[in-house]
């Protein structure tokens, strides 16, 4: 993971931010939104990648690009600092290895138990029929 090709891969969007503020809220772009393209980078390889589409599926859309949004501050700089922070932490976590599957088996006392009451069931079920004398 290559950080500061990263940085230089990231388009920023400012807007103004919702919510209150008064008058500062609308004359100022204080919300910042930060694109990054996962599926079009040249910092991450390719095992990265797939590591960080695996743990953040819900923060990436389709085309692969990550969208951060902050808007909780009243300036735009703190408002890019902590969303740059979020994104150095998403893909630092994300490139963890994906755990591997643990396929496990039934204890066998459990595989008797079933198979017990498979067969008082069955046996309910041949009970059922008409009675012949």
């Amino acid at each position: 993971m290559d950080w500061q090709t990263i940085k230089q891969e990231v388009t920023v969007r400012t807007s103004r931010s919702s919510g209150a503020g008064g008058q500062h809220v609308n004359k100022t772009e204080t919300r910042v939104e930060i694109l990054f393209d996962l599926r079009n980078t040249t910092a991450l390889n390719s095992r990265e990648k797939k590591n960080i589409r695996y743990h953040n599926k819900r923060k990436i859309d389709k085309n692969g690009l990550v969208s951060i949004i902050d808007q909780s501050g009243r300036s735009q700089h703190t408002n890019k600092t902590r969303a740059m922070r979020r994104l150095k932490e998403l893909v630092s976590d994300g490139s963890k290895p994906i755990p591997k599957k643990h396929v496990g088996k039934a204890f066998t006392a459990s595989r008797g138990k079933r198979l017990d009451n498979k067969k008082r069931r069955a046996e309910i079920k041949a009970g059922r029929g008409k009675i012949r004398y």
